[in-house]
């Protein structure tokens, strides 16, 4: 079964645990720096065309609620983005200029948020995400995790007066991946969101935010970075060998190094054997009235350290998935 109506995943809770306890699991040789190698031009996006589009195919998907997908589903038209079946889009999937900042000689930028994150029309009164998709699985099959993949984005995370006025999460940058268990070929969701801490359910009177590491082997979100200032943030994941996952995170735009490294785990005990995609998340309350924060992202963008050639759907064993 593809992504397009497996992809899940639920809202965070934030666990006791330092990003020390996710250093000390580290398997030498097997943490490295996401954006190493070579890119997969296949698939990501720069944004750079000025005709940049996205078909919403409307009524969106709401199977995680009330068991309606609403085919067919939204996609861009380069065909490199698009609506899963369990969750519907975002409300707002639209090229924009590059804020300042931004990666040198970047025009243009995605912007996505979202009003209904829920069923359409019928508001929860909670918190719910939509999610966007970039097409990996389609154009190049899966990549085993023997070719070290990793990903890389550029985010632009807006001043604090300009959030949704809610504690919670807002922003995630996640990836799907394969592990075999017990249960067989079993899919699993890493990643890392961007937390607000509202200054209106705060006795300090000020917005704080941070990064939040899905997930440590107990499957326990873990606290991560604060974020001491707005701005561009580049933000990156990579899977090695071994199946562990590692997190990078720096303010700016520049390329990740080592220094960038914030945890390593094996998220909820699984071992990653192939990597099939990587999407963004935007949460919001969905009561009707209350618009998700505003997020801007750059250049999201595969790459593979070892290997050379297509990671074609013949050579992925995508028959025993579907």
């Amino acid at each position: 079964m593809s992504i397009r109506v497996r992809l899940a995943g639920g809202l965070l809770w934030a666990a006791a645990m330092t990003l020390a306890a996710g250093r000390t699991g580290i398997a030498r040789g097997q943490d490295f720096v996401p954006g190493s190698g070579h890119k997969i031009a296949e698939v990501g996006d720069d944004f750079e065309d000025p005709n940049w589009t996205y078909n919403y195919n409307l009524p969106k998907s709401s199977q995680n609620i009330d068991h309606q997908s609403r085919p067919p589903f939204g996609a861009s038209a380069n065909g490199r983005w698009f609506e899963p079946a369990l969750r519907g889009q975002p409300d707002v999937i639209k090229r924009v200029a590059t804020p300042p900042g931004g990666l040198p000689g970047s025009k243009g930028s995605l912007l996505i948020k979202t009003l209904w994150s829920g069923i359409p029309g019928q508001p929860s009164y909670k918190p719910q995400q939509d999610d966007l998709v970039a097409d990996v699985e389609d154009k190049i099959g899966t990549i085993a995790v023997g070719r070290m993949p990793s990903v890389v984005v550029r985010v632009f995370v807006p001043p604090f007066d300009e959030w949704e006025k809610r504690t919670g999460n807002s922003f995630g940058f996640r990836c799907g991946a394969f592990a075999n268990t017990r249960k067989g070929n079993e899919p699993y969701w890493p990643g890392m969101f961007i937390c607000l801490y509202s200054k209106v359910d705060s006795e300090s009177g000020k917005d704080s935010a941070r990064f939040i590491i899905r997930s440590d082997e107990s499957g326990h979100d873990v606290p991560g970075p604060w974020i001491t200032k707005t701005g561009w943030w580049t933000i990156g994941m990579s899977f090695g060998q071994n199946g562990q996952v590692n997190y990078y995170i720096k303010p700016g735009v520049e390329d990740l190094t080592i220094k960038d490294h914030v945890a390593s785990f094996f998220p909820y005990g699984m071992k990653a054997e192939r990597f099939e995609t990587f999407f963004f998340n935007v949460v919001n309350m969905d009561d009707g009235k209350s618009w998700s924060t505003s997020w801007i992202v750059d250049d999201p963008t595969i790459y593979v350290r070892s290997g050379g050639g297509r990671e074609g759907t013949a050579n992925a064993g995508q028959a025993d998935r579907r």
